[in-house]
């Protein structure tokens, strides 16, 4: 497959079909729904073959003008090593704007990505199985509607951007949990996700408090197959190993530009939206 026998187009809806094939082909487990919330919340590109498949991906979810987060980047197999991963990056800065990008790399998408100016910033853990049977935690409670703006506040300032789009997209589909003192303290979201159900994001202010909210969402689902993505520093994955989502995978976060001093004190970050969306 040459170069020149590809094309590079704005990313619609009808790409989906090819791009869950292409997704299964990395043996990752986004169904239809899954690329398609991705694709609502971002703008992207797509690369089709002289045929009209697609063989390449990539997709920028902007937070506000804060930052965007680069994800869903694929190539295919069969055209690796001819520069695409290049031109679908470079689509990606145009649709970025001037806005600080973040992404979670593959170890063989890392060189690229350190060419092209990002920078590690840490390691994120991939955690999944069959939950086991736990007790409901004390102080943690469903959220409503209501709550959202509280919810989004909250994530603005953990996570240092404005992801309330996000925090919609997962109400129009999933659950929040929150623990309540003097207000919304901490937060957890879940929704269908793969082969089963995604935790995340988790913002809490110590590592019980994400535990009490992880195991909020588990104590109501034993035997259900659940993901959780988190940083290796966050202190959890022992815990989630404990209660059955093992290690399986992950990748390595990057920044571009490195992220500040500021930045990286932040509150705990204890779980991503997921490994694709951060």
């Amino acid at each position: 497959m040459q170069q020149g026998d590809i094309e590079l187009q704005v990313f619609r809806p009808d790409h989906i079909e090819g791009a869950v094939v292409l997704s299964r082909q990395e043996d990752w487990p986004h169904r239809a729904q899954d690329w398609r919330m991705a694709l609502q919340l971002s703008s992207g590109a797509v690369a089709l073959d002289d045929q009209g498949r697609v063989t390449g991906t990539i997709l920028v979810t902007p937070y506000g003008t804060d930052c965007a987060m680069i994800n869903m980047v694929i190539v295919d197999r069969n055209a690796r090593g001819k520069g695409l991963g290049r031109r679908l990056m470079d689509q990606a800065f145009v649709l970025a704007q001037d806005r600080p990008l973040r992404l979670v790399a593959t170890v063989d998408g890392m060189p690229l990505y350190e060419k092209l100016g990002f920078v590690p910033s840490g390691t994120i853990l991939q955690h999944q199985g069959s939950v086991a049977k736990l007790g409901a935690p004390d102080g943690v409670e469903a959220a409503g509607a209501a709550d959202l703006p509280q919810i989004k506040a909250l994530d603005r300032d953990a996570y240092g951007a404005d992801r309330a789009a996000l925090i919609d997209a997962l109400a129009e589909r999933g659950q929040f949990a929150v623990i309540r003192r003097n207000g919304i303290e901490a937060y957890a979201a879940i929704r269908p996700f793969g082969r089963g159900e995604v935790i995340g994001p988790v913002i809490a202010g110590s590592i019980e408090e994400a535990k009490a909210l992880i195991g909020f969402f588990a104590a109501s689902r034993p035997g259900a197959f659940l993901r959780v993505d988190t940083g290796s520093g966050s202190g959890i994955a022992g815990w989630l190993e404990d209660i059955g989502l093992a290690h399986v995978g992950g990748g390595v976060a990057m920044d571009r530009p490195p992220k500040s001093v500021a930045e990286q004190a932040r509150p705990k970050v204890y779980a991503l939206a997921n490994q694709a969306l951060g």
